[in-house]
């Protein structure tokens, strides 16, 4: 498939509106840059098939630029700024989202940050920050949405493939398996209630983060490092959350699905350190 804008879904418009009448949270949707990150592209989607989308994030303006696209394709979205690091702050965030969208039926938990140091490098405070960052904030978001969402409602955790890798350990790595270990724990707590909790585990696409924290030239490798030798980006994630989202998964739960481009055995070339909120 050719991606003639990369701002732009390139399955918009292609058929049945799998969101309709439904209403999102995305975290970290707000858009940076001139490509996609996939908070943003999940938010995009879920309003391209009908559903109105609160988009948080702590940057006003680029959870502002998400809004504008969305509004301008004749979709629903609200900003919500807030640091989901802060607990006060996601729950002042959730009160937003319900008196204006009156509930919630989906949450995409996509919030993370990154460090290359070793597991036993970095100082204790980083540890500290890096587990808030990538594995608290999941929880915290999920604690205060979870009595808004109706039976059939879904949440979605974002993880990675790094979760998977051998070799150094690393803070984020181990932070990205207790969310997918989290996922499987509020899978089974939230079954009984008709709530069904899955991840997606997203492999070296070619993003926004990926642009901003690697040179140009790490991207040739990281295609070269898939199964199918082509460039993933984050609406091909974004897509796998909007089924995980839909009823067409209504008996999948517990599940975390790799978007990676398959299987090479090559080494991927991995993203470097990024701030913290």
């Amino acid at each position: 498939m050719t991606y003639a804008d990369p701002l732009n879904d390139p399955f918009t418009g292609s058929g049945a509106r799998w969101m309709d009448g439904r209403a999102a949270l995305v975290t970290g949707a707000g858009q940076q840059g001139a490509l996609p990150g996939v908070g943003y592209a999940v938010a995009r989607v879920l309003a391209g098939h009908g559903a109105r989308v609160a988009v948080l994030d702590r940057d006003p303006e680029a959870a502002a630029r998400t809004v504008k696209l969305i509004d301008r394709d004749g979709g629903e979205a609200m900003a919500v700024l807030a640091d989901v690091t802060d607990d006060r702050q996601v729950a002042d965030a959730v009160s937003a989202v319900r008196e204006r969208l009156g509930g919630l039926d989906a949450v995409v938990n996509n919030v993370a940050a990154g460090d290359p140091d070793g597991v036993f490098d970095v100082t204790p405070d980083r540890f500290a920050a890096l587990m808030t960052v990538n594995l608290t904030s999941a929880w915290q978001v999920m604690r205060h949405t979870v009595p808004l969402l109706p039976r059939g409602g879904a949440i979605v955790n974002i993880s990675s493939v790094t979760v998977a890798a051998r070799g150094p350990g690393m803070v984020y790595s181990v932070a990205k398996a207790g969310l997918e270990n989290l996922t499987d724990g509020a899978a089974a707590t939230l079954g009984p209630r008709g709530i069904r909790v899955n991840c997606v585990r997203v492999g070296m696409i070619w993003g926004s983060f990926a642009a901003a924290n690697l040179p140009e030239e790490h991207r040739e490798p990281r295609r070269e490092a898939t199964g199918l030798r082509t460039e993933g980006t984050a609406w091909d994630v974004a897509q796998a959350a909007l089924f995980l989202l839909s009823d067409r998964a209504r008996w999948i739960s517990g599940h975390t699905l790799t978007v990676d481009g398959g299987p090479s055995g090559a080494t991927p070339v991995a993203a470097p350190s990024t701030p913290l909120p």
